[in-house]
């Protein structure tokens, strides 16, 4: 079974930085589509960035020259380089993938989700 695991999340102080991590179990052979959501407390998911191989990242307008999305092939992960971190980023962060398997199959595979907490 293909699983995402994240890491990286925790408390930080406003203007400081956080990077996540999102790495693929054994089994995958590639990521296609990779994208960053985050649900605040009694809050929808919302977007807040996307890249694919061929393409230039795409990101939340709230987010926009504070983060950075970016990828290792050669591992099977993806990262969020969080800066600037402001209160109002507290969320949990979920990284979602759309991965082709050893055996080719495509799947869309999400994270456990990493808690991000903006306190001083």
């Amino acid at each position: 079974q293909v699983q995402l695991v994240e890491s990286g999340g925790g408390l930080v102080q406003p203007g400081g930085s956080l990077r996540l991590s999102c790495e693929a179990s054994r089994g995958v052979s590639s990521f296609t589509t990779m994208r960053w959501y985050r649900q605040a407390p009694e809050q929808q998911r919302e977007f807040v960035a996307r890249t694919t191989p061929d393409s230039t990242p795409v990101y939340a307008d709230s987010v926009k020259g504070r983060f950075t999305i970016s990828t290792d092939n050669a591992k099977n992960a993806m990262y969020l380089q969080m800066t600037s971190l402001k209160p109002e980023d507290t969320a949990i962060y979920y990284c979602n993938v759309h991965v082709i398997t050893v055996e080719g199959w495509y799947l869309e595979v999400w994270g456990q989700g990493t808690l991000v907490t903006v306190s001083s």
